[in-house]
């Protein structure tokens, strides 16, 4: 049996699929299985599968029924005592399985660890952002404020899924923070302070279609706190003005880039956590919404990639 079982739910993904999946391929760690689960795509993944010849790979095919009952099909039909979970197009720097296996060996109390990641754009470019998330140990009421931990960072004992059975298919979004909450109930989390992932930003990209996203996070957040003590029902507050603040960003990110639209859930987010005011996050946005505004869509794009570059030149320097 393999130590380690990789989940990549596919769906119409074959711009980034062989990337992501070559990067599997370039691990340190070596004692794995790759499981690849075809969500009803149209853009041949199937016939490009039948060519990869390592014998790691299983290709799975199903009728399309969304990212949540993909990766809990891979997750059942899986054998490593480990899961790490990849989407299909974010990346794996060589030493994430490596390093992960070691702190789930030498930590047996511990049920999911994860690590900082970074954040590339659509060609494989970083952006010069990290991602630092501070959640390790028993986390569950930081969580359940707000969710720092990507899919692309994670490996959970396989006793993670099955105590909490997987992710929700209900959700058509947000599905991972729901099932991070969950386990966060059960076990410890651990985490490594360094960016093994990579997670691409993508103006197309589901987790931007903020209805969707809006609804999905409704749905958690008071799923969640119908069984939280109440002692801590304050934190679902906190939790809605986070969900705001986030949903403030995606606004800005989408195709079609709405500032109003932005500054209304910003607004809204206040609303729920008037102490996000002063947050570094606020302020970013508050500025990212004024230049949106003066600049227009155009100018913004542009502005944003002169940052990008500088914080790459900076992050080289750096090295």
């Amino acid at each position: 049996m393999p130590k380690v079982s990789v989940v990549i739910p596919a769906y119409n993904s074959m711009a980034y699929l062989p990337e992501t999946v070559d990067s599997v391929f370039q691990q340190t760690f070596t004692d794995f299985e790759v499981l690849i689960v075809d969500d009803g795509s149209s853009d041949g993944v199937q016939q490009w599968a039948t060519g990869l010849v390592d014998p790691r790979v299983k290709f799975i095919s199903q009728a399309n029924q969304g990212v949540s009952v993909a990766r809990n099909t891979g997750i059942a039909q899986a054998q490593g005592e480990y899961i790490a979970l990849l989407d299909s197009d974010d990346l794996w720097e060589p030493t994430k399985l490596d390093k992960q296996v070691r702190c789930l060996d030498d930590n047996p109390q511990v049920g999911l660890v994860h690590s900082w990641i970074a954040f590339i754009d659509e060609h494989s470019q970083p952006t010069g952002r990290l991602l630092i998330s501070s959640a390790e140990g028993d986390v569950w009421q930081q969580l359940v404020e707000r969710n720092l931990i990507p899919c692309c960072s994670v490996m959970a004992r396989r006793c993670c899924f099955e105590t909490t059975r997987g992710f929700d298919p209900n959700l058509r979004s947000a599905e991972d923070w729901d099932l991070w909450i969950r386990i966060a109930a059960h076990y410890p989390f651990a985490l490594i302070k360094q960016p093994l992932a990579y997670y691409r930003l993508l103006p197309t990209s589901k987790s931007k279609n903020c209805q969707l996203v809006e609804k999905s996070l409704t749905q958690i957040i008071e799923k969640t706190f119908q069984s939280a003590p109440s002692e801590l029902l304050y934190l679902k507050n906190r939790s809605y003005g986070y969900a705001n603040l986030n949903l403030a960003w995606k606004s800005l990110q989408t195709v079609d880039s709405d500032y109003r639209q932005s500054n209304r859930y910003r607004q809204q987010a206040l609303v729920y956590y008037p102490q996000l005011r002063f947050s570094r996050d606020n302020i970013r946005l508050s500025f990212a919404i004024a230049l949106m505004q003066f600049f227009g869509v155009e100018g913004y794009s542009r502005l944003l990639e002169l940052a990008y570059s500088l914080r790459r030149r900076l992050s080289s320097v750096a090295r």
